[in-house]
């Protein structure tokens, strides 16, 4: 996988990780929303959903820290 790859899943995991994580819990406390299918963590009752968009959270510095290994690696290899 070149750069250009690893830079595309980047910018998916993070624009994900963004929405399900602190996006959905600012949409939650400003307008008391039960969720959609594109705000998924919502649909759980408080405090669950503020848990697990932490976890979205977390699971998207662990990808992004992923991802940035492999890149640096295939830069390094090529």
């Amino acid at each position: 996988m070149n750069e250009g790859w690893y830079r595309l899943l980047s910018v998916l995991v993070l624009v994900a990780g963004f929405w399900e994580g602190p996006a959905a819990i600012l949409y939650r406390i400003v307008s008391d929303d039960d969720g959609t299918v594109m705000r998924a963590a919502n649909y759980l009752d408080a405090p669950w959903n503020y848990v697990a968009s932490g976890a979205v959270t977390v699971v998207t510095v662990l990808l992004l820290g992923v991802l940035d290994k492999g890149r640096k690696k295939a830069l390094a290899s090529g």
